[in-house]
């Protein structure tokens, strides 16, 4: 059976974030200079898992017991989300978590994404099959375009769903982009650091070309 365009699209995601983890990984990526390989991982990750909330849990609850499973997806959410400020907190200093050792925060971090990945590839295979394509190519969009405007920071103690959590989403958005600014943290904006924009899945999504240059990155 072909994967739909939302299953292909979230299946490239999970690839790379992954990607993004190993290089935030590597024992180099503690030095300053290299701090920006963490900070891509952890605001890919983090606007990954607001838009996933906002576009896919919707149609999560609609599925049987769906309430369940989405009460088991924001909870890996925020699990993963508090290990992320960990990881923030340990690149930057953070006092309150200097207790925590590298291994303790990465073993914590691989393990809750790789806890989202099976949860969220079992619930977009449970939607696509009850959506027909335009639908799903829809919802692929509605994901892709939320992510570029979700909160570059993790908020496990705000609301995760529902209106409100789509609010609080959109507030988190404008605070993050000044503390990134403040901070002098950098946020990617270009496809080679970036599973988003211009990547060749999202001009085989929306239809559009790809340059010979673009070609080259990928």
């Amino acid at each position: 059976m072909t994967a739909s365009t939302l299953e292909l699209a979230l299946t490239y995601e999970h690839a790379r974030i992954r990607e993004l983890a190993d290089q935030a990984h590597h024992p180099a990526a503690a030095h300053p200079e290299r701090r920006h390989q963490t900070d891509w991982f952890y605001a890919i990750a983090a606007q990954h898992l607001a838009a996933a909330e906002d576009v896919l849990l919707p149609h999560v609850r609609r599925l049987p017991d769906g309430s369940s499973l989405v009460t088991r997806y924001v909870g890996n959410a925020k699990e993963l989300e508090r290990s992320l400020r960990f990881l923030k907190g340990r690149q930057y200093g953070d006092s309150r978590v200097q207790n925590l050792t590298d291994l303790e925060v990465w073993t914590s971090v691989d393990r809750l994404l790789a806890e989202h990945e099976r949860l969220e590839t079992s619930y977009t295979h449970q939607i696509c099959e009850q959506l027909d394509d335009s639908h799903v190519n829809t919802l692929t969009e509605e994901i892709l375009q939320a992510e570029e405007v979700a909160p570059t920071r993790a908020h496990p103690y705000s609301p995760h769903t529902g209106m409100a959590g789509r609010m609080v989403h959109r507030m988190w958005r404008l605070a993050d982009s000044a503390w990134d600014s403040a901070e002098g943290r950098v946020i990617p904006t270009k496809y080679h650091v970036h599973p988003k924009r211009d990547s060749a899945l999202s001009h085989y999504l929306y239809g559009t070309a790809i340059t010979e240059d673009q070609e080259e990155q990928h």
